[in-house]
């Protein structure tokens, strides 16, 4: 599979990037699933479940959960699916995804572009459980939805029972309205709903609930997102989602574009929140760190901030799927070099 993708990379490369993603995605869809073993020192419980690794694939690169089980065997310890919204829609117009080769950044504007609850629904119903993959389902609300509560409710209940872990997602910047439910009151309403909702699902066990945060944020909010995190609602928080910042030295030509910036240059900013995280809930909660991830040493750092786990997507763009193997080794070295036995060593151990 390695060698297929490195021929037809410079295919991709010629294509805009969205057209690029949909084969990409395609091509990995049509491939054979093999069975894979991570090295011990890189297990890890958190929310309940055992991790063969730490790393993950962040949502927005399986929208619709078509390939998440073939995702899974590039490497990653858990694979995240979304965001999906209630009803299906067809996201922002076009064009509406910019590659930033000399940042080795992705500035999107996609607008939730999924097929729809009931669709993912009835995918998952035939490829979940799998032994070995651990499944997040990320959870948007539909653009011209008024009770946003509503959407994430809905959805929690239809598809409760589909996944590992559940994600309210908040923090994109391409849904008008979306981020203002970080606030402190909104944002304690819309968990309990959401929580309720997943308790009304089929699963046998609620899965833990978690909520994806945006990078541009006030010491003040992440003070109140943490407060509402440590009522008990829910199991984790995810940092960050991508930021609507344009740091000084992008790219003139996509510098302008409207929408969220990932990759390289969200890594600074993603990993002082996650810090900060860190210490507002005194390592009291799960943290998902996601931002500009693109080597072992990112990861390694993310990690030693507070992270017990990370994810990745921007950086598959620019490296390729091997990527995951090399970030996984490098991993080992860091852990090697501190004298450290595993990885669940390292969490935190930059506040210690």
């Amino acid at each position: 599979m390695m060698d297929f993708y490195s021929l037809i990379r410079p295919v991709l490369w010629r294509l805009d990037p969205e057209r690029a993603h949909r084969l990409a995605l395609w091509v990995l869809a049509h491939q054979p699933i093999g069975a894979l073993k991570d090295d011990p020192r890189l297990r890890i419980e958190v929310l309940g479940r055992q991790f063969g690794n730490p790393i993950g694939l962040a949502a927005g690169f399986d929208k619709d959960a078509k390939a998440w089980r073939q995702a899974s065997r590039l490497g990653f310890g858990f694979v995240e699916v979304g965001s999906v919204t209630p009803r299906p829609q067809p996201g922002n117009p076009r064009p509406r995804l910019f590659r930033l080769d000399q940042d080795r950044a992705v500035i999107n504007r996609m607008g939730f572009n999924n097929e729809g609850m009931e669709a993912m629904a009835a995918r998952l119903r035939y490829t979940w459980p799998e032994k070995g993959i651990l499944l997040g389902i990320n959870l948007g609300k539909n653009k011209d939805t008024e009770d946003a509560a509503a959407d994430y409710e809905e959805a929690a209940q239809r598809l409760g029972g589909r996944c590992d872990y559940m994600v309210i997602n908040v923090s994109s910047p391409n849904t008008p309205g979306l981020r203002a439910l970080q606030g402190k009151e909104p944002l304690a309403q819309l968990v309990a709903r959401t929580h309720a909702a997943l308790a009304q699902s089929d699963a046998p066990t609620p899965p833990p609930l978690l909520l994806k945060i945006a990078p541009d944020l006030t010491d003040q909010d992440l003070a109140d997102i943490a407060e509402v995190a440590l009522e008990g609602k829910l199991a984790g928080l995810i940092a960050t989602n991508t930021t609507i910042a344009r740091p000084s030295g992008l790219d003139a030509r996509y510098a302008a574009q409207v929408g969220g910036l990932s990759g390289r240059p969200l890594f600074e900013p993603s990993i002082n929140v996650l810090r900060a995280l860190y210490r507002l809930t005194q390592g009291k909660l799960p943290l998902i760190g996601v931002g500009g991830v693109s080597s072992g040493a990112h990861a390694y750092a993310k990690i030693r901030a507070g992270a017990s786990l990370v994810q990745l997507y921007s950086a598959l763009v620019f490296e390729g799927p091997y990527l995951v193997h090399r970030l996984k080794r490098e991993l080992l070295q860091c852990l090697e070099r501190d004298g450290l036995n595993s990885i669940g060593d390292a969490i935190g151990l930059d506040h210690r």
